[in-house]
């Protein structure tokens, strides 16, 4: 008996291989849409994907189109092919605005590049045109079923641009090129003044403002090291219980010391 199911399984395989490579060969576009349309139910999508893409120039314009570009489409994204399923979704929504699937085609597109964003400290252009993405499908659906998810991947990465942004600044002052922290801190807090890291720039900005003071000439010394003090008082004014206080407070008392100099 279980030889019998043994055989009997593998003539269905060779069956459905032979009617697999029988479509691809063939002219006949029926047959390959039938073909495909098997291979994506079944979840086989790279072998779907070999036939949609000999079925896509010739079948725009054709009853079935839509519902092949859409399995298409999904056929990229399912198979984590972000790039190509990015690009078959804004496709899709180019050629068929009013389709019923248009607006979860919208949100995949967005979706397919967020996949694609790097790690923040990578190039981020997949981000920036995720975000890009994204901010069109919330306008054009402001009440979609997928807005918490969209919201959700919004957030996230924005996050990412906001990480890469502030390492840059801390980068700047690991390497003690403590001008360009200071403004690389200033313009991080302008760019995103809400973020999680805006206490993390605040005592860095202040650290650093506080060593260029005291690596200054005499005659610039006294004025940077009265911006280190305002930098020291909007630190406290964020978060006065700020986990970075027992520095700032040492750094504090070291700037009073060094201004009494002036004080003379």
């Amino acid at each position: 008996m279980k030889r019998f199911a043994c055989l009997l399984l593998i003539a269905v395989f060779t069956v459905s291989c032979s009617e697999y490579q029988k479509a691809l060969k063939s002219e006949d576009m029926g047959l390959k849409y039938t073909a495909a349309e098997k291979k994506y139910d079944k979840g086989k999508y790279t072998k779907a994907i070999r036939l949609f893409e000999q079925m896509a120039p010739n079948y725009k314009g054709k009853p079935q189109a839509e519902k092949m570009f859409y399995m298409f489409a999904q056929s990229y994204y399912k198979s984590e092919q972000y790039y190509l399923a990015g690009y078959q979704f804004e496709s899709f929504v180019a050629s068929y605005p009013k389709s019923e699937k248009a607006e979860e085609a919208a949100f995949l597109s967005a979706k397919s590049y967020a996949q694609l964003a790097p790690v923040y400290d990578l190039d981020q252009v997949d981000t920036n045109k995720a975000l890009d993405k994204f901010q069109a499908f919330l306008d054009k659906y402001p009440n979609s079923t997928y807005i918490k998810e969209a919201n959700e991947s919004v957030k996230a990465l924005q996050e990412k641009l906001e990480k890469k942004a502030y390492e840059i600044a801390k980068n700047y002052h690991k390497i003690s090129d403590f001008k360009s922290a200071i403004v690389a801190f200033d313009n991080f807090m302008i760019d995103y003044p809400g973020s999680k890291f805006k206490e993390g720039a605040l005592f860095y900005k202040l650290d650093a403002m506080y060593k260029l003071a005291i690596n200054s000439v005499p005659s610039k010394m006294e004025e940077r090291l009265n911006n280190a003090k305002a930098a020291y008082s909007s630190l406290m004014k964020f978060n006065s219980g700020t986990e970075y206080k027992k520095d700032a407070d040492e750094m504090m008392a070291k700037i009073e010391n060094d201004l009494k100099q002036f004080s003379k």
